[in-house]
């Protein structure tokens, strides 16, 4: 696949990195402590154009096509030190957003996107429960149909934005047809009489990012609420991860590309036995399996988005790149601390926050373990 890019493209990522740079790492250290949720710098990315890159045009988007997408996702993570703020981003993009383009009707596109592509809302996707991570067929959440409204009852855990969102995408299965088609998928507005929503939990690493537990008790949702066929919840919910396994860590890549430039940068300049420490193999060995494992996980991804601009299914390559990237995004930050030593342990210098932020990538959207079950699936196995 030919990967050169458009000279629209290389402006166009270039001014996101630009925009990255200049209007996302203020104040980033204060506000990871306080774990706060950057809600001027979302309002600039809106304005930037960033939550409407997967949007068609008629709903106040970009309408961009999906390697463009991920160009400009990758430059922001290239540009922007807090991969919490770039979480969340992609966390309403890829599922709640594209959901609502490709299932949503008219009435509900037109209520929700021009208001998330404006920064004015923010949504989160309420899959996750205690019992039911991985395993999401057997949720306990229930939806039971009553005429024109369903009546939602359950507690979803560790949802990403939910502290924030202004509307919800929960998922909930009928307890008259439990299994794969019972499962319906309904979008909730924050203010909904019974559903409440808890304060952002504390976390080890992403912490700009708000993520918390959702309750939904007698919690009434009209039946024109609901998003997509009764029961084609399950196809849904595939197709968000698909697509957000294809894109999210397109910002990934830009945060191992920014590393990997600080770790060059870093062992050029820093001297022991008289000698720049990039001249030592134990260093510049290190260095070269980052450049190897960024240059991979790039690849995959844009070959997936190839792949999804062409309108083909990717199960297997989106799980595949998911797997590659977060893993190596862990492992390049590992490598980043070990060339920096003692400061790069240190808080102040900013190198072991990625290495924080990296570990939930294993985790998120499937964990390794998961991506792992898709892939051997898809080879018959």
């Amino acid at each position: 696949m030919d990967f050169l890019l458009s000279a629209e493209q290389r402006d166009l990522t270039e001014a996101a990195a630009a925009f990255a740079r200049r209007e996302l790492n203020q104040d980033l250290v204060k506000r990871e402590d306080a774990g706060e949720f950057p809600r001027e710098a979302w309002r600039k990315c809106a304005k930037f154009g960033v939550q409407g890159l997967p949007v068609p045009a008629g709903l106040g988007g970009a309408g961009a096509d999906v390697l463009t997408t991920a160009l400009v996702m990758e430059a922001l993570g290239y540009g922007c030190q807090d991969n919490g703020l770039l979480f969340s981003l992609n966390a309403q993009m890829w599922s709640v957003e594209v959901p609502l383009v490709t299932f949503g009707t008219p009435a509900q596109q037109q209520a929700y996107l021009p208001g998330m592509v404006s920064g004015d809302l923010i949504g989160a996707h309420g899959m996750t429960e205690a019992g039911s991570g991985s395993d999401a067929l057997h949720m306990r959440t229930r939806a039971e149909r009553h005429g024109d409204h369903y009546i939602l009852e359950g507690t979803k855990q560790y949802i990403t934005n939910a502290p924030v969102a202004d509307v919800l995408l929960v998922y909930a299965v009928d307890p008259g047809r439990p299994g794969l088609f019972g499962i319906s998928a309904f979008l909730v507005d924050a203010a909904t009489p019974g559903l409440t929503v808890s304060s952002s939990f504390e976390k080890m690493g992403l912490r700009t990012s708000p993520m918390g537990e959702i309750t939904l008790h007698d919690c009434v949702v009209p039946a024109e609420s609901r998003l997509g066929p009764e029961g084609g919840g399950m196809s849904i919910f595939n197709s968000s991860m698909e697509w957000e396994r294809s894109c999210l860590f397109a910002s990934t890549v830009g945060a191992m590309r920014r590393q990997l430039e600080a770790c060059v940068e870093y062992a050029r300049s820093r001297e022991q036995f008289g000698q720049p420490i990039g001249k030592f193999q134990g260093v510049s060995g290190k260095l070269a399996d980052m450049y190897v494992r960024l240059e991979a996980a790039r690849s995959l991804i844009y070959r997936v988005a190839c792949l999804k601009q062409q309108g083909k299914s990717a199960p297997a390559e989106a799980a595949a790149a998911k797997l590659f990237a977060s893993e190596a995004f862990v492992r390049s930050s590992e490598d980043a601390i070990q060339v920096h030593g003692a400061f790069g342990y240190m808080k102040d210098a900013g190198i072991e926050r990625d290495l924080r932020d990296a570990i939930a990538g294993t985790i998120y959207s499937g964990t390794s373990e998961i991506q792992r079950v898709v892939i051997a699936r898809m080879l018959g196995l």
